[in-house]
């Protein structure tokens, strides 16, 4: 790294490194390679079987454990069945990369792109500079809610219209419409998908019944 690099970025300690990042837990947080890239996330999902993300140069480990990626598979099950024969788009899993900007990428639990038929298609990379039209994540037990408040505020500025956060444990959701507009709802809601999959309903109650045939409570 030449020292024009070095001067170019100011100088944070560990400490502030992960604060911007979310307060997460330092085992999600690798050092090395610093500033990180695209290459970056790409080896260690080809040689470590680490998916990570990367944010401000930083490659930050993904959690997900069984049960959590039992339900975002789920809900993109649901919204592949509702998605799909429509043409409305596209949807992806938990291993879906997208960049959001140069520096920053994301992997949403479960993304809906909505796209033209007719349109143009999404670049065949493996990394495309994409925006989910709806992004969902199902809470693992390190994220934090610094961590999640700064992915959906990411989310909305790079073009999402809707950010589901499914909380396993307590079973709940929240909806976001916007980074300060938002609601919450129980066992008995239900998430619907406007404004960016208007017509889409699913139970809450529908996804955790069928958790509850595969997982002790």
């Amino acid at each position: 790294m030449s020292a024009a690099t070095i001067n170019e970025r100011p100088a944070r300690t560990i400490a502030e490194m992960v604060y911007d990042l979310g307060g997460i837990p330092l085992q999600r947080v690798f050092l090395s390679p610093y500033p990180a890239g695209e290459a970056d996330v790409l080896w260690m999902d080809d040689h470590e079987d680490r998916l990570c993300e990367l944010v401000d140069g930083v490659l930050v480990e993904k959690p997900m454990g069984l049960r959590e990626s039992f339900l975002a598979m789920l809900i993109a099950h649901y919204l592949q069945i509702y998605v799909l024969p429509r043409r409305l788009g596209m949807v992806s899993g938990e291993a879906g990369m997208m960049k959001l900007l140069p520096r920053l990428i994301r992997i949403p639990d479960v993304a809906y792109v909505r796209r033209d038929p007719d349109g143009p298609k999404i670049p065949h990379e493996a990394v495309p500079a994409i925006a989910p039209t709806l992004a969902v994540e199902v809470l693992s037990e390190s994220n934090t809610p610094r961590e999640m408040e700064r992915k959906i505020g990411e989310y909305f500025a790079a073009g999402a219209e809707l950010v589901w956060i499914i909380d396993p444990d307590s079973r709940t959701a929240d909806i976001y419409t916007s980074p300060s507009a938002s609601q919450t709802i129980g066992l008995d809601g239900t998430l619907r998908g406007e404004p960016a999959l208007p017509g889409f309903s699913l139970a809450m109650k529908t996804l955790f019944d069928e958790l509850d045939r595969q997982f002790e409570v």
